[in-house]
């Protein structure tokens, strides 16, 4: 395969380390010789769809560091999605023209499962437009839900926010007892509860929060949880509880769906909302106590001044991963981490897995992991995010306050 370009993709809701991937992305693909320029497509898909690019080779070396260490996605996120892999699609045609008015010979997607599946098509598709491209997919979600890999660039750094949050927010809650008896915190996480799980490592005694913990793994039943608060209040004289926001009954329907007349995302996944002001309700209605409740929402996904450097340098090494795959002639794959050993032991390299064995897929918290109850995570989960949260980033600062980078629109020009 001869010399051409790359093209970079962002895709989904960003995290807070993902620029540190691009960043390993554009400086390893700086010392291999096949690839000339790096292009970024803005707005993942969408902006290929429109030709919007920007040159990520001619970005000076300030910028791409100060990127690196700047939340959001730097390239701009979507929802969009490749329906199919029919050549005679006009949308499939359109996107392959562009490829090859451009040179694009290389392309690195970055996103969670769905950002897998259109990787994956476009895999297919040049297969069948008999294109020469080579495909990579880089792993990026909060969720930790991609199957395959240990962990997930991200998930470190956002479980970190939500350890420190419940830490935080728990003695604030214990001091108020009195008057807000019941707090609940939500995070963000469709199917799978990875990060609820994670703030089991925010107690350190048996009075601290958190004192209930709820999954998506495990059905929702409301009477036990209205047993579960009442008796923990009964005990220790409140509750702090941690959920995900997709929690489910026992039939698989989500206990609260946002019916806003917005009801699905571009994927067709429901909008989630509102679980932490029904079990607010709940609380309130049946129990008779005060409650809160705390969403962290996007803020945890942005916190980069929270964030792992154990999560910062992974995310970096996993894109420069998808650049040595390309050396090595792999095409089709996603890259995934490796691990060895816990606490002091722990060891993470990188492996790949072909891009179809992970689109879609969900990687649910094992049952291994959660307590006979339903209602807490053992020993052994906290075993397993511990070495992730590890290391404090030292950001940017300017008057006292973090300094962020962008990146600058330099042109790119067709080749053809």
């Amino acid at each position: 395969m001869g010399k051409g370009n790359l093209l970079i993709g962002q895709s989904g809701g960003p995290t807070s380390v993902i620029n540190s991937s691009l960043y390993g992305v554009i400086d390893e693909a700086r010392n291999y010789g096949k690839i000339d320029t790096v292009i970024g497509m803005l707005h993942g898909m969408e902006g290929a769809l429109k030709e919007d690019f920007i040159n990520l080779s001619a970005q000076s070396r300030e910028t791409l560091e100060g990127i690196r260490l700047t939340p959001g996605a730097a390239l701009g996120g979507c929802r969009f999605m490749i329906k199919n892999t029919e050549p005679e699609d006009d949308t499939n045609k359109k996107l392959f023209s562009i490829f090859e008015k451009y040179n694009i010979r290389y392309l690195v997607y970055m996103g969670g499962n769905d950002s897998m599946d259109t990787a994956d098509k476009v895999c297919e598709l040049a297969k069948k437009f008999n294109y020469e491209l080579k495909v990579m997919g880089v792993p990026k979600t909060i969720d930790n839900d991609l199957v395959e890999t240990h962990h997930c660039p991200g998930y470190g750094s956002n479980a970190k926010y939500v350890i420190t949050t419940v830490m935080e927010a728990g003695l604030h809650n214990r001091s108020m007892y009195t008057s807000e008896t019941v707090s609940i915190l939500t995070t963000v996480g469709r199917n799978t509860g990875w990060l609820p799980a994670a703030s089991i490592l925010a107690k350190r005694s048996r009075s601290d929060a958190p004192h209930l913990i709820y999954l998506p793994e495990v059905p929702f039943d409301t009477e036990k949880f209205l047993d579960d608060v009442k008796r923990t209040v009964e005990r220790i004289g409140g509750a702090f509880i941690v959920t995900g926001e997709g929690l489910m009954d026992r039939n698989g329907e989500y206990v609260n769906v946002n019916q806003n007349g917005v009801a699905t995302d571009a994927f067709g996944h429901p909008e989630l909302g509102g679980v932490g002001e029904y079990l607010k309700g709940l609380v309130e209605n049946r129990l008779k106590l005060r409650a809160r409740v705390i969403k962290p929402d996007i803020a945890q996904q942005a916190a980069i001044h929270c964030a792992s450097l154990t999560d910062l340098k992974e995310a970096e090494m996993a894109g420069r991963a998808a650049i040595n795959a390309f050396s090595t002639g792999k095409s089709g794959y996603m890259v995934t981490y490796v691990v060895e050993g816990l606490g002091s032991d722990y060891k993470c390299g990188t492996g790949l897995v072909e891009l179809h064995r992970v689109a879609n897929a969900e990687r649910k918290v094992p049952s291994s992991f959660i307590n006979a109850e339903g209602n807490f995570v053992k020993k052994e989960f906290a075993d397993y995010v511990l070495p992730l949260i590890q290391g404090t980033v030292e950001l940017q600062t300017n008057g006292g306050l973090p300094y962020y980078t962008k990146l600058e629109k330099l042109p790119v020009l067709p080749q053809s």
